[in-house]
């Protein structure tokens, strides 16, 4: 509420002002959407109780459930309207009109507590480790059989927690302890396309990010429009600090351009100019418009070359950009590049309402990091063993000279996350007692001869303890085969996880075929592209088993399909929703798609259950997202 010539005035979340009187009769005739934006409101007014000597508006939620505790704690801790008196001689936030610091070493101090001590425990304990599976492409080669391109599946799995032997809620508020606390800078669009239900929906979505952030980790927001500014420093997420970084959100107001590259180099530096360093750290980035600034207006429609967009990222970040492209008329490329580069994911919110979920589901990951620095190594084992190719997204992988061996670097992982990676071998001929044989204890089958197998790959990891620091080396895992005498028929059918991650693959890759083809306007060759995969598909050993994982990719890929029917669909939807498909499926990492952050589950959308968890937390605070358009169902194979 503000004054206004002797009447009160009631300005709603998407910042028109009315008379209090106006608009109370408005709402109590039904109607809850604003008479100049029509936008819907979540909070109307209404009288308060005479008692109140301030004749101040009290304010309902809308649609919102009250009885949930943590959402009326975001409400209670907003910046509540001043009297009139007040308002004359104070700014709601002063925070806004601070001068900004040349350096930004003003960085809250760390926890204490959270601290190294020496008394955690390393990760020996075998539920705490990270776990290696191999499966090769099939249990028997005959042994007069040579094979160029013989598949391995190396699959990892990240323990559920880093520090004990029982598994907790890692994002309940009484483990803030038992994980790694995070140094997280948000980088938030505020120019003047996100007024209205935009603005209002980010705030409630940035006051859940606030409000799930425990004690011991840190948060500095950034908001930038035409320029970009530091709203507050990197401050723990203490009960003090909670309530100043929601003041700070609430108090924003739309305006001005949009120049992502700017909140980015600011997001950049307070990241590298900060004294001390908690051992996660990420950047969130949210824009639902094109960069006017750094890479200038070139409009999506009729683009026929890529845009160059290594401008907006700054070469000093040094942690993921997780970006969120918000409603039809953000710049998606820009956005998956800058993604990309940055080793995060890229996430379509095509729905407003998502925003939220899509922003839970993030730090649910976020939140619950257990190992860090994870390296793959490969090395083989015998003589005529090379490795040939490592199929590994867009991790960065490398073959020695030779293909004696070869890495992977995967980064970090959430707890329970699973990767997959795909290593071709050669596999030599051999004769029955070759060099590159192993006797198998002198085991006698019925036959009198020996069972004989070849060793191929030796699978090594390295990995960090976020907590501790402590370095880890797993376990070497040896991939054998054994070697029958026979014909090649004996080969038989590939394993099922193998052929089910050469499906995962093979559409992964037929999507970034997709869009390159409809980047340069063959549409309909992008269409045939996806039709093609999805028939190889249908061939396929586990598409003939029933597989989940092909069911789900095969929707995926006529979802895909729809959007890329025609060039209006493309530009609207189709670019963003297969560019946020291609960050998922090459960093195997669950994003946000289309109208909810559902896509991140199933069996192939690498939800990990603290991501699940804390999307339902969120769920629990809101209305549900405005559903998709209803698709056509795939057609059956």
């Amino acid at each position: 509420m503000k004054p206004g010539n002797g009447h009160a005035l009631f300005t709603a979340e998407c910042s028109h002002s009315f008379h209090f009187h106006c608009i109370l009769s408005n709402v109590k005739h039904g109607s809850h959407a604003c008479p100049v934006c029509r936008a819907k409101w979540k909070e109307v007014p209404f009288p308060a109780p005479s008692s109140d000597h301030n004749s101040r508006a009290r304010i309902s939620p809308l649609d919102w459930p009250n009885e949930d505790p943590a959402f009326m704690t975001i409400l209670r801790r907003l910046p509540q309207p001043r009297p009139p008196h007040e308002s004359h001689h104070h700014h709601l936030n002063p925070l806004f009109h601070a001068p900004e610091p040349a350096s930004f070493t003003d960085d809250e101090p760390l926890d204490p507590r959270t601290e190294p001590s020496g008394l955690n425990p390393p990760l020996e304990n075998p539920t705490q480790a990270l776990k290696i599976e191999t499966h090769p492409e099939f249990d028997l080669v005959p042994r007069s059989l040579s094979l160029d391109n013989f598949s391995i599946l190396v699959h990892l799995k990240a323990p559920y927690s880093s520090q004990n032997g029982m598994k907790t809620q890692l994002l309940s508020p009484q483990s803030h302890r038992d994980r790694a606390p995070v140094d997280l800078v948000t980088v938030l669009d505020v120019s003047g396309s996100m007024a209205g239900t935009k603005l209002a929906l980010l705030k409630r979505a940035m006051g859940f990010v606030i409000q799930n952030l425990g004690p011991s980790d840190r948060l500095s927001v950034i908001a930038f429009s035409s320029n970009a500014r530091r709203l507050f420093n990197l401050r723990r997420m203490s009960e003090s600090g909670r309530q100043q970084a929601l003041h700070a959100v609430n108090a924003l107001a739309s305006t001005g351009g949009t120049n992502i590259a700017e909140g980015l180099r600011k997001a950049a530096k307070v990241i590298s100019d900060r004294r001390e360093r908690n051992p996660v750290c990420s950047i969130i980035l949210l824009s639902d418009g094109q960069d006017t600034y750094t890479v200038g207006s070139a409009a999506g429609a009729g683009r026929l070359a890529p845009m160059d967009y290594t401008s907006l990222l700054p070469s000093s970040v040094q942690a993921p950009v997780h970006a969120f492209g918000f409603g039809a008329d953000h710049d998606a490329g820009s956005m998956h590049a800058i993604s990309e580069a940055s080793g995060g994911t890229f996430s379509f919110i095509e729905a407003e309402g998502a925003i939220q979920d899509a922003f839970a589901q993030c730090i649910g990951g976020l939140l619950s990091v257990v190992v860090q620095d994870v390296k793959l190594s490969f090395d083989c084992v015998v003589p005529g063993v090379r490795v040939t190719a490592i199929r590994a997204g867009s991790y960065t992988s490398s073959i020695m000279d030779g293909g004696q061996g070869g890495s992977v670097n995967v980064g970090d992982l959430y707890a329970e996350e699973e990767r997959n990676f795909l290593v071709d071998v050669t596999v030599p001929a051999m004769s029955n007692r070759g060099s590159s044989v192993n006797y198998n204890g002198g085991a006698q089958p019925e036959s009198g001869v020996s069972i004989i197998s070849t060793f191929l790959l030796s699978v090594r990891c390295m990995y960090k303890d976020p907590i501790t620091g402590d370095g880890c080396n797993g376990t070497p895992v040896v991939v054998e085969v054994t070697r029958p005498i026979g014909a090649a028929d004996l080969l038989g059918l590939p394993r099922l996880e193998v052929d089910r991650e050469r499906q995962r693959a093979g559409a992964a890759e037929t999507m970034a075929e997709a869009r390159a083809l409809a980047e340069h306007g063959d549409l309909r060759g992008a269409v045939a592209a996806l039709d093609r995969r999805r028939s190889v598909m249908a061939g396929s050993a586990a598409w003939r088993a029933g597989d989940e994982l092909c069911l789900a990719l095969d929707a995926e890929l006529a979802e895909l399909q729809w959007r890329m029917a025609s060039r209006a669909a493309y530009e609207s939807s189709g670019r963003a929703y297969v560019l946020s498909g291609l960050s998922s499926h090459s960093w195997q990492r669950a994003t946000a798609r289309g109208a909810s952050a559902a896509h991140g589950a199933g069996p192939h959308g690498y939800q990990t259950p603290c991501m699940a968890d804390m999307l339902a937390r969120s769920r629990t605070m809101g209305p549900p997202a405005t559903a998709a358009p209803v698709r056509p169902r795939p057609r059956p194979r």
